[in-house]
């Protein structure tokens, strides 16, 4: 049987890329690091790294021990957790969302928090890609995707739907094609997509986004409908991150004649049990969107 200690120090190798942030993230010497890999190569008599000065890259035996040893570990961690005490109130919980959802989440879950103050939840804002990496990695429990990921370590629930809304400067009550020509695009990084989206359904004229000039960009989803504010252009957002803006009241929230909605999609490793903390927060997420 293999040494899940050698596996381990594998795989986060493998995951780290590097022998010396390995050793200090497992607490070993660098040369116990290459120790571990030895005796994993003897025991399986096959090479699985080949070392080219301070890197390395992964054997094909390699690579299949990474892929299948991750699953390997993530299960005897889910089986440590099954006959130990797993209380609901108690313990970390990594979630990752975009950062619409996420203003309307973490507040929320903050809120769970000051209550059980023994829960500690870690809240990440990413793009899907990265989340979708990150719970394939089981490096977070849970993540909220607004695409259906293409891992196969990964299983999928539909989670709510999310309304795209056209937002204005406050002055803006009716968003005719010609004032938002006038006013140039506030662009995001799902910006064009969801304008795209929006357009195509509501605006006979609409061909494509560079028919607007673009007044402005920011990857920051608290001050994406600032410049908006100033009266410096228009942006399209889901609805909980237009409400989520400080200043509403200089803003002019647009729900159009043809409603779009973005699904959002609840993703968690398929190898990995659900832990009664996890449960509580999820528990808690679909009460809040219900």
């Amino acid at each position: 049987m293999i040494n899940p200690v050698w596996l381990k120090t594998f795989c986060t190798l493998v995951e780290i890329g590097h022998f010396t942030r390995t050793a200090e993230k497992l607490h070993m010497t660098q040369s116990g690091v290459s120790q571990h890999i030895q005796k994993l190569e003897e025991y399986l008599k096959q090479k699985l790294i080949i070392r080219e000065a301070k890197q390395f890259t992964l054997t094909p035996s390699g690579e299949q021990l990474f892929q299948r040893g991750q699953i390997v570990l993530v299960e005897l961690d889910n089986l440590a957790g099954q006959v130990i005490d797993d209380p609901p109130f108690e313990g970390e919980v990594n979630i990752m969302s975009p950062g619409s959802i996420g203003l309307q989440l973490y507040p929320h879950l903050l809120s769970l928090q000051q209550s059980h103050r023994k829960l500690m939840i870690n809240y990440r804002f990413a793009p899907n890609e990265d989340i979708e990496q990150a719970v394939s990695a089981a490096k977070a429990d849970i993540g909220i995707v607004t695409e259906v990921p293409k891992s196969t370590e990964v299983k999928t629930a539909v989670l709510t739907k999310e309304p795209l809304v056209l937002v204005t400067p406050r002055d803006i009550i009716e968003p005719s094609w010609d004032a938002l020509q006038n006013l140039g695009f506030i662009n995001h990084p799902d910006g064009f997509m969801h304008a795209q989206k929006l357009f195509k359904e509501n605006y006979p004229e609409f061909q494509y986004m560079q028919q607007f000039s673009q007044s402005g960009f920011s990857n920051q989803i608290g001050l994406i409908l600032e410049p908006v504010s100033r009266g410096l252009g228009f942006s399209v957002l889901p609805l909980n991150a237009a409400l989520a803006f400080t200043h509403t009241e200089k803003i002019h929230i647009h729900r159009l004649a043809n409603p779009v909605v973005q699904t959002l999609f609840l993703i968690e490793h398929k190898h990995k049990a659900r832990s009664n903390r996890l449960m509580t927060i999820l528990h808690s997420i679909n009460s809040m969107l219900t």
